[in-house]
């Protein structure tokens, strides 16, 4: 790959610069002056977007199999992803095994146009029944041979677990024993669940405030739970999944808070039914609902997010930490999620109005004419 050079006012871990990028896959030198970003005209160069949570995007849906998850990565690459986590659902076994293999393939072949698949993020079927949320009810308690037998079909980074459950807090601990960053969702635990699955090695929660049991001030619940003791959270701020309150407070209780867009077949598409795992939704007004009404993931893309973030008054530096960095390091990539010598070439240009321009994966500018 030939060497490549980028112009503008440059997030480094340092600070801003105006000044240039070298790169091939790989980031080779920054060179720049110190500046002040909101002082200087050239477009905005960030460490590209990751997505830890994504169902869809472009029509397909992960559960789908064969090649959904490519289309589902081109789809997000053209918003700014240069990195996410393919994301099941609650199905029977067989179904799960089935987009397991096709998302192993994926992390195996990263193919032109495509943000990196880097792993699967197993959410369900180790839920609880009374807080499915939009998954369908096959939900089942965990083993650990099961979940490595699962794991052996594709990297599995993250894995969403209700800590209630007999014998799930055992399993928490032997999971994050073996490496797999379990988070805490999909559940109906107490405050007390929560601080007994943080204690047995858990490290997040998926997508706060969704789908599990809410503060009250005598019964903080898991979300209490998380806004009092969690490091590392995932949140939907497509602004109807949480109220931006909501989001202001967590932003101030928990350190790495990061985005993720819980994205659905509907992203990227027109209004109208598409599927979500074995189930029908329908987009409609900006949301995904199925037919009783309950909010079934997002048509968000992380551009927007970023976008979001800022008009509740972040500054960019820190949004932009929070679709890209914190998510980097929860997975513990140190090559992502940064602009700095020795990482990936993985980088967003957005101009002063924070509108995507363009998007380099591992040096690879990708295509945005049908974003």
């Amino acid at each position: 790959m030939n060497k490549q050079t980028l112009r503008g006012t440059i997030l480094t871990p340092h600070g801003w610069l105006a000044g240039a990028v070298e790169f091939d896959s790989h980031i080779s030198r920054i060179t720049g002056q110190a500046c002040d970003p909101g002082q200087d005209t050239q477009p905005y160069i960030l460490p590209g977007f990751i997505d830890l949570h994504v169902h869809g995007g472009g029509g397909k849906d992960t559960m789908q199999g064969g090649d959904a998850v490519h289309t589902i990565a081109r789809a997000h690459a053209r918003h700014g992803a240069t990195c996410i986590l393919a994301t099941t659902m609650t199905a029977p076994l067989a179904e799960i095994e089935l987009a397991l293999q096709a998302i192993g393939q994926a992390c195996r072949e990263r193919r032109p146009g495509c943000a990196r698949v880097l792993g699967a993020h197993l959410e369900g079927p180790y839920i609880n029944a009374g807080k499915l949320g939009a998954q369908p009810d096959f939900t089942a308690a965990a083993n650990i041979d099961e979940v490595r037998r699962l794991a052996a079909l594709a990297p599995m980074p993250v894995i969403t677990v209700a800590p209630e459950i007999a014998g799930h807090l055992e399993l928490v601990q032997a999971l994050t024993q073996a490496g797999i960053r379990v988070q805490i969702g999909h559940s109906l635990g107490s405050y007390e669940d929560g601080v007994a699955a943080l204690h047995h090695g858990a490290a997040g929660f998926t997508h706060l405030f969704n789908a599990m049991s809410g503060l009250h001030h005598r019964e903080p619940g898991m979300v209490g739970a998380a806004l009092a003791h969690a490091e590392y959270a995932e949140l939907i701020p497509d602004l109807l999944h949480v109220h931006p309150g909501a989001i202001k407070a967590a932003l101030r209780a928990i350190p790495r808070l990061y985005c993720v867009t819980d994205s659905t077949a509907a992203t990227g598409m027109p209004d109208g039914q598409y599927m979500l795992g074995r189930m029908q939704v329908n987009k409609c007004l900006g949301g995904v609902r199925t037919a009783d009404g309950t909010l079934a993931g997002s048509t968000l893309t992380l551009d927007q997010a970023l976008r979001n973030l800022v008009s509740l008054g972040l500054d960019l530096a820190d949004a932009s930490r929070r679709v890209s960095t914190y998510a980097a390091d929860y997975l513990g990539l140190t090559e992502r999620g940064r602009i700095a010598a020795g990482c990936f070439a993985d980088m967003v240009v957005l101009d002063r109005d924070l509108q995507l321009k363009a998007v380099f994966i591992e040096g690879e500018q990708i295509e945005l004419e049908d974003a």
